[in-house]
C-alpha cells in the first residue's frame, strides 16, 4: 500500500509490542493465511511470467490479433508489471509486516502502485478490448481494469490525506481485484469441466465457443466473487471492532459504578 501505514500499524502506549507472546501467537495465526497466499503468487508467477521475459511473440500464451502491432508489447507490460503488484500485495496486506516493517510496507507498497497497478491497469486497458475469447470478457477485463485502477487511486489518495482506516479498506479492495487474474484460472478450469458435456448439444459441437463462454463466465467471477469477499471481510472486522468496543465501554461502566 502507498506512501504511509494505517493507524493500527503503531503500538500504542498499553498495546502489545512486537516481541511480546500474543504478539508473536498473532504472527503465527496471520500465517496460515499469508504463507498460502504468498505460495500461490509465487506459483503463479513462476508459471506466467518467463515467457513473456523473452520478447518473443511466439511463446506468447495468447495470440496476438492481426492488425494490432500494440497489443503484444502492451500483454507483456500488463504481466511484467501486474506481476510486481501481485507479489509486493502479498506482503502489503500483512498485519504483521506492516507494523513491524514500516519503512518496509511504504517502499514496498510505492513499487505495488507506481511499479504495478497503474501501468498495468493502464496495459491492459489497450489490451482487453482485442480479447480473443470474445466479447463479454473484452467488457469483463475493461471494467476490472477500471475498478482496479480507481480503487488504488483512492486508497492512495487516503493516504496521502493521512486517513488511514480509509486507506486501508480501499488498498484491500485493490488487491482482492490483484488476485482476480490468480482466481480467474480456477474459475476457467470449473466452467470447462461444468460446460465439456454440454459441446454437442448446447455448442452444436463448437469448443471453442464453449471455452469462450467459460472464460467469459470466469473473468466476470474472478473480479466480482473477490470484492464480495473483500467487503465481507471489512465488515466481519467492523463488526468485531464495534463488539470489541462495546465491550470495553461496558466494562468501564461496571468498574466506576
Amino acid at each position: 500500500m502507498p506512501t504511509t501505514v494505517d493507524n493500527s500499524s503503531i503500538p500504542s502506549a498499553t498495546g502489545t509490542s512486537p516481541g511480546r507472546p500474543d504478539s508473536r501467537r498473532r504472527a503465527r495465526r496471520q500465517l496460515r493465511w499469508v504463507a498460502p497466499l504468498l505460495l500461490s503468487a509465487v506459483a503463479f508467477v513462476t508459471y506466467a511470467l518467463p515467457p513473456y521475459l523473452t520478447l518473443d511473440p511466439s511463446r506468447s500464451r495468447l495470440p496476438a490479433p492481426e492488425g494490432v502491432p500494440q497489443y503484444y508489447p502492451l500483454l507483456v507490460a500488463h504481466i511484467v508489471f501486474g506481476s510486481v503488484a501481485l507479489l509486493a500485495g502479498c506482503f502489503q496486506v500483512w498485519p504483521w509486516f506492516r507494523r513491524r516493517y514500516p519503512a518496509a510496507h511504504r517502499w514496498m507498497g510505492r513499487a505495488y502502485l507506481f511499479g504495478g497497478v497503474f501501468p498495468a491497469g493502464i496495459a491492459v486497458l489497450g489490451v482487453a478490448p482485442f480479447s480473443n475469447t470474445g466479447f463479454v470478457s473484452q467488457v469483463g477485463n475493461t471494467m476490472l481494469a477500471l475498478l482496479w485502477l480507481a480503487t488504488s487511486v483512492a486508497g492512495y489518495r487516503m493516504a496521502r490525506q493521512r486517513r488511514f482506516a480509509e486507506h486501508r479498506r480501499w488498498m484491500i479492495r485493490s488487491f482482492a481485484l490483484t488476485t482476480s487474474i490468480v482466481l480467474n484460472r480456477v474459475w476457467l478450469i470449473l466452467f470447462v469441466v461444468l460446460l465439456l458435456p454440454q459441446v454437442d448439444t448446447t455448442y452444436g459441437g463448437d469448443q471453442d465457443a464453449m471455452i469462450r463462454a467459460a472464460a467469459g463466465a470466469s473473468v466476470w467471477m474472478s473480479w466480482v466473487v473477490n470484492l464480495l469477499v473483500a467487503e465481507w471481510w471489512l465488515e466481519r472486522g467492523d463488526t468485531r471492532r464495534r463488539a470489541r468496543r462495546g465491550g470495553q465501554a461496558a466494562g468501564r461502566r461496571g468498574a466506576a459504578a
